[in-house]
């Protein structure tokens, strides 16, 4: 028996499951009748007034769960003292300001960041946000245009958990002496977040 479905109807749904294609018809019917009934005048403007506070929600919904998500998932982070015993080894020492030029009020840190061969502990504070990494630098960068023109050059140190201390490992790959500069870099977005010179 012929299959009766026409080819362009199926073939966009070929790849998902019933379930996921019987939601994307639902979505798609939803649509159509959505366009058919639109209404006009004063209901016009209710529903504009309607989409435009529900978009509204859901776009500082999202945005809150971007800033709260890695508060909520961060790891406890470590103590004073715990830092301090770290920082005891450090070969070198840097500061983070919040006033950096690529710096702002979403993004920022304020701090001691201590170096040493084993080792990288902070002891301060960090704007919390997600996908944080530390990188060794040649030079020091202020900016995210500037980390970009240098990152094939920069090391990796490993990823920034927590926001208010950390201690990381240097991976033993990594020399101190062949960088100059450090900064914490949220990947996920590419945005700069602080940076600080130790040598």
């Amino acid at each position: 028996m012929q299959n009766s479905t026409l080819p362009f109807a199926v073939s966009p749904l070929s790849g998902l499951s019933h379930a996921k294609a019987g939601v994307l018809a639902s979505l798609f019917a939803c649509t159509i009748t959505l366009f058919h009934r639109l209404p006009t005048g004063t209901d016009m403007l209710r529903l504009t007034r309607i989409l435009a506070t529900h978009g509204l929600a859901i776009a500082l919904g999202f945005a809150l769960g971007i800033f709260l998500l890695p508060l909520l998932t961060a790891p406890p982070p470590p103590t004073d003292a715990e830092v301090a015993s770290s920082s005891k080894l450090a070969s070198f020492n840097g500061m983070f300001q919040k006033d950096l030029p690529g710096s702002d009020f979403l993004h920022w840190g304020e701090g001691t960041i201590s170096l040493s061969a084993q080792q990288i502990s902070f002891m301060g504070s960090l704007a919390p946000g997600p996908d944080y990494k530390l990188y060794l630098t040649p030079e020091l960068v202020l900016t995210e245009q500037a980390f970009l023109a240098v990152k094939a050059d920069s090391a990796r140190v490993g990823d920034v958990r927590t926001f208010d201390n950390f201690i990381l490992a240097v991976p033993p790959e990594i020399d101190l002496e062949s960088y100059k500069a450090v900064i914490i870099w949220c990947e996920s977005f590419g945005e700069f977040i602080t940076a600080a010179s130790y040598r």
